[in-house]
């Protein structure tokens, strides 16, 4: 018997865990492509201390969408990648933006798409105020999904800037 209370239990914390939607998008934000992406850029970005809103930036990510920061291992000169919920990514990012402004603005887009499938390749830059020079740049390629009524983030995959692996001139400037 003390187990079947036990497993109702598990049963209802989940039924009633599943049950909880994340917060609804908001219809400008993912009404199209370039709204989409704006929301993404902007949602993230603000001032050391300022909190994000991770509801609205939940809100534009597909249920198994992932985030996967690259980057070269010092160590061992190899290329690697994370693959994050946007709840990892959010507890990752958290800390740093409690103590750095940060602002990341897209400088430069590329778009192919198939159906409802969208693949854009996103050149960015980053700063820690708005008036500031970039302290980085990289490109994001985003993968997105139109369902008919809305555009997600299924994708962000993204690889920073350096000196041995500058960005190409084509990524710099708009093709689409």
């Amino acid at each position: 018997m003390r187990i079947l209370s036990i497993a109702l239990a598990v049963f209802t914390f989940a039924a009633a865990s599943f049950g909880q939607a994340a917060r609804e998008a908001d219809p400008k934000d993912v009404a199209s492509l370039d709204s989409i992406m704006k929301a993404v850029y902007d949602s993230i970005s603000g001032d050391a201390g300022q909190k994000r809103d991770w509801d609205r930036f939940k809100s534009l990510f597909h249920k198994d969408a992932r985030l996967i920061p690259t980057g070269k291992n010092a160590q061992t000169g190899l290329f690697s990648a994370r693959a994050l919920s946007p709840e990892d990514y959010i507890s990752r990012a958290e800390p740093f933006f409690e103590k750095e402004g940060f602002y990341e603005t897209e400088l430069a887009r590329r778009v192919e798409q198939y159906g409802s499938i969208v693949h854009v390749f996103s050149t960015y830059e980053s700063r820690h105020a708005r008036g500031d020079k970039p302290f980085a740049r990289g490109i994001n390629s985003f993968q997105l999904l139109n369902d008919g009524k809305r555009w997600w983030v299924v994708t962000i995959y993204w690889l920073g800037e350096t000196p041995e692996l500058p960005i190409p001139k084509q990524y710099l400037k708009n093709k689409n």
